[in-house]
């Protein structure tokens, strides 16, 4: 069965924001055995640097995968 379009930009934005709240614990917990010390308004903002990348780039391979796969049958 194919994944259309949406879907497609559904779970890759699924996965960001999943990713993303992952990261913002992640980086509140690692940060300071690293001597990095921010704020939260700092962890949400390096964070969302990355969102859009994130974004695009799990649209774009989910894409990718969708035409190899419909190339090979």
């Amino acid at each position: 069965m194919r994944q259309s379009r949406a879907m497609s930009m559904v779970e890759a934005a699924t996965n960001v924001v999943v990713g993303y709240v992952l990261a913002i614990a992640t980086q509140i917990v690692v940060f300071p055995w690293f001597g990095i010390e921010t704020g939260l308004g700092e962890h949400l903002t390096i964070g969302l640097a990355f969102v859009g990348v994130s974004l695009a780039r799990g649209y774009l391979l989910r894409r990718l995968f969708e035409t190899i796969r419909i190339r090979g049958r």
